[in-house]
């Protein structure tokens, strides 16, 4: 028997059967590190950089919500965490274990839906492909750096991506047909430009696939500066076309595509603010516009803000914000095509220090994964862009990721 005496027949069969549904979906991802802990303390799998809105209209039954957590901290969990929520109501339940899989800060689906992905956030790096059908671990693999802290599936599903926070560099890895994963087959360290201020080197915090499809893109907190790579499908590495740097002392953590494709919002970490960038998919070339607020005070006497996550509404009408430090979320509306966002408030994230949010896959929910408190909370979408928390959150372990499928 799971946690609260699920069985493992009912677990079995419905992680099944959301992974035959989930074949036609896109992939699905969450979470990421903050920039301030060590170690390391946000397509990608597209649904957590790209979101959904709207209601979950013909939703039946319930649906699993994978956990991450970090297995060596204090309180935390014993590896991938697994409960139910049901759709037309946010209400989350159940308790049992997925697999026990060491430090899954951050979790990421292949695009059929049949294997789960998570990075084993250590000094020692790698990443664990879990089959989602019986939850048989299908092996790890060495990411050849430090605290990888993102991970997403190349939208082709025969690569994965992972960011090591700590030594600043990308690893590539094969995927074969029963999604195991294969050695490394390329590795990417930002050795230029040198760290921006009160930084002592590179960070690499998320790497996504463009909505192009031909370009890979990296946001390094170290270095100030969002990569554009190209995939060499025959070699599985990285090649650098162009780099767009943020304004010095910025601490870019995660970004996110509007669904125009052309205009991409980076959330700040160690500023504290959001910039929207200029998108061309034709180059993959960024270019980053000024910072603006997050509504989220910081400084002297309201206490430190990082923002972490941004997710954009599926129709571009909406953006989101998690924000560390203010436990809020930070709701934008998106105006001129993508180009320009209007600050419309703020919004309590029902726990302590949300470390990620991720949409449902109609998008019709919002949850947030609150790392301090051990919570995850759930709010309903409105279709003016408005969050209405559902209930009482959810208790699960050093929540840092928190992935609706």
């Amino acid at each position: 028997m799971d946690g609260d005496g699920w069985s493992r027949r009912r677990l079995v069969g419905l992680l099944a059967r959301t992974a035959t549904a989930a074949a036609a979906l896109p992939a699905a991802a969450c979470g990421g590190p903050a920039g301030t802990e060590a170690p390391s303390a946000t397509p990608t799998a597209p649904r957590a950089s790209s979101g959904a809105s709207g209601r979950e209209r013909g939703s039946s039954g319930r649906r699993p919500l994978l956990l991450g957590t970090y297995t060596s901290a204090e309180g935390g969990g014993r590896g991938v965490g697994l409960a139910e929520y049901e759709p037309a109501t946010g209400r989350i339940t159940g308790s049992g274990l997925l697999a026990e899989v060491a430090d899954p800060s951050y979790l990421a689906v292949h695009p059929d839906g049949r294997t789960l992905y998570t990075v084993n956030e250590r000094e020692d790096g790698a990443v664990t492909a879990v089959r989602l059908s019986d939850r048989r671990v299908l092996g790890s693999r060495s990411t050849g750096g430090a605290a990888p802290c993102h991970l997403s599936v190349h939208p082709g599903g025969r690569w994965l991506f992972s960011a090591n926070y700590g030594s600043g560099s990308l690893a590539v890895h094969p995927i074969d047909a029963s999604g195991a994963l294969g050695e490394r087959t390329g590795l990417v360290t930002h050795s230029t430009p040198p760290p921006g201020p009160g930084q002592r080197g590179p960070h690499a915090h998320q790497v996504v696939t463009a909505p192009d499809g031909a370009h890979v893109l990296a946001v390094d907190l170290g270095t100030d500066t969002v990569y554009t790579y190209r995939l060499d499908e025959g070699a599985g590495t990285l090649v650098e076309l162009s780099r767009a740097r943020t304004r010095p002392g910025a601490g870019p953590r995660h970004l996110a595509f509007h669904p125009g494709g052309r205009h991409v919002y980076v959330a700040n970490e160690v500023d504290n603010t959001v910039a929207v960038c200029a998108y061309d998919p034709g180059t993959g070339r960024l270019a980053v516009g000024e910072p603006q607020s997050t509504g989220a005070p910081s400084g002297r006497g309201t206490g430190a803000n990082h923002p972490a996550q941004m997710l954009v509404t599926s129709d571009g009408a909406y953006a989101f914000l998690a924000n560390r430090g203010h436990d809020s979320v930070t709701r934008y509306a998106v105006e001129a095509e993508g180009a320009r966002l209007r600050f419309l408030g703020t919004v309590p994230a029902g726990g302590d220090f949300p470390r990620q949010i991720a949409f449902s896959p109609k998008g019709g929910l919002l949850f947030a994964a609150n790392q301090r408190s051990g919570t995850v909370s759930t709010f309903r979408v409105g279709a003016d862009g408005g969050l209405r928390l559902t209930g009482e959150p959810f208790a699960s372990p050093v929540a840092v990721c928190a992935l609706p499928l």
